[in-house]
């Protein structure tokens, strides 16, 4: 029997090779599976799911360069890193960002920070302090 409980996050996505990437590097998510349609990352539980946008509904989309942050959602990604500061370098790299130190905050006990991946989704990375 499966308790109640979050087990994974569905991330939509323009270029699903390009994101796998970017959240295997930056929050340390081992890719499980990596196919035409979608990638499984992490070990279960939680995972998340990348999804390639269907090409029709992808061709309308336009990710500026560098991206625009999209706020606009109510929901945002939370990772638990090691460091922040190497994740930083690591999302820079590949066309995401973190934002600088000045703008890190202390919660639960952990250094946080937010960003945003090379399509603009923004998420939140959490490092023990």
């Amino acid at each position: 029997m499966m308790h109640s409980s979050l087990i994974g996050a569905v991330l939509y996505a323009k270029d699903l090779p390009r994101l796998a990437e970017f959240y295997r590097a930056v929050a340390g998510l081992q890719v499980q599976t990596m196919q035409e349609g979608f990638a499984v990352l992490g070990l279960p539980p939680p995972q998340l799911v990348i999804v390639r946008i269907p090409k029709r509904m992808a061709e309308t989309i336009t990710i500026e360069a560098p991206p625009e942050r999209r706020e606009d959602t109510p929901i945002k990604l939370v990772f638990a890193v090691p460091d922040i500061v190497a994740a930083r370098k690591g999302a820079a790299e590949r066309n995401g960002e973190i934002n600088p130190v000045e703008r890190e905050w202390e919660f639960g006990g952990a250094k946080v920070c937010d960003g945003h991946d090379p399509e603009g989704n923004v998420f939140q990375l959490r490092c023990a302090s």
